[in-house]
């Protein structure tokens, strides 16, 4: 029997070197035996759980997100992707989390030992951003829709103690007026209309460019259909939709906030600023692909 290495089998079926190595341990390829610290494959293996199973999409980064996701696996891209997302996130609208705390509470759900106090509805939102990267991962490939949208929401805000106001509407639409950096926003009573509009302008092209993203989380942000949250389901949006799309997605990290937020400000006049602010983000992500060696366009 003629046998081939981690690094050949991993280039074979277009999945990280680690999670080859991690099938080896766990005893998912068969035949795999080690020599000193070399793992041999048997070249007519095909990849666990595959067979003549249909791939979850044509985008390579979703089947490794998918993948990694549904084996918990730690110190890929899933989890990589899992901890940034969340932290930049969260910390733009607000959350005192460090980084690392955001990984402690992914990595081992607690929060560890603190010298300063912590807000538990930054760490309930920690969690819950968590369940929400899990679902725009599973649903990826469906249409964006007004209850996808909801569910984010829901799953974001739930057990905060803004989920406890009367008034707040966890899941639904806003029944307040609100505004966002001083500028005002779409009145309560036409959220719903807006909504739908801008979903139906969103969906007369099949397929989508990233500009096209970008123009709808604008929109959605002038909106500002929910009574907090906005951001953040926002953001999600926009990694979900270019996942479906085969766009290479990004993380506004805490670093470039300001200029996110000047982006956002002058969409409708220069979008330059706005499209230069997320290519750079992208470009990060794309070093990120590169380390874990994750193919891309």
């Amino acid at each position: 029997m003629n046998y081939i290495s981690v690094s050949e089998f991993a280039k074979k079926w277009n999945v990280p070197e680690r999670t080859v190595r991690n099938y080896c341990a766990t005893g998912k390829i068969k035949g795999a035996f080690l020599t000193g610290k070399t793992w041999n494959i048997p070249s007519d293996t095909t990849l666990p759980g595959q067979g003549n199973k249909r791939k979850f999409s044509r985008n390579p980064l979703l089947n490794h997100l998918k993948e990694q996701k549904d084996m918990r696996l730690k110190g890929g891209i899933y989890h990589r992707t899992q901890i940034d997302l969340t932290y930049n996130s969260n910390r733009i609208e607000g959350s005192k989390l460090t980084h690392d705390q955001t990984r402690y509470i992914f990595e081992t759900n607690t929060i560890g030992v603190s010298t300063e106090s912590v807000n538990v509805d930054d760490i309930i939102e920690t969690t819950s951003h968590f369940r929400c990267i899990d679902l725009i991962i599973d649903k990826a490939n469906a249409k964006l829709t007004e209850s996808f949208i909801k569910e984010l929401h829901f799953l974001l805000k739930s057990g905060t103690s803004d989920s406890r106001k009367d008034w707040f509407n966890v899941g639904e639409y806003k029944k307040l007026p609100n505004e966002v950096g001083g500028n005002e926003t779409c009145p309560p009573k036409e959220v719903a209309a807006r909504i739908k509009e801008l979903l139906s302008n969103y969906h007369r092209g099949e397929r989508k460019t990233f500009e096209d993203i970008i123009d709808f989380h604008y929109q959605f942000e002038i909106i500002h259909p929910f009574q907090d949250g906005n951001g953040r389901v926002g953001r999600l949006i926009m990694f979900k939709e270019c996942l479906a799309n085969n766009i290479i997605p990004f993380i506004i990290d805490e670093d470039i906030k300001l200029f996110y937020y000047r982006g956002l400000q002058e969409w409708p006049r220069v979008k330059d600023y706005l499209l230069d602010t997320c290519l750079t983000a992208q470009d990060n992500y794309k070093a990120i692909l590169e380390y874990f060696e994750i193919a891309f366009e």
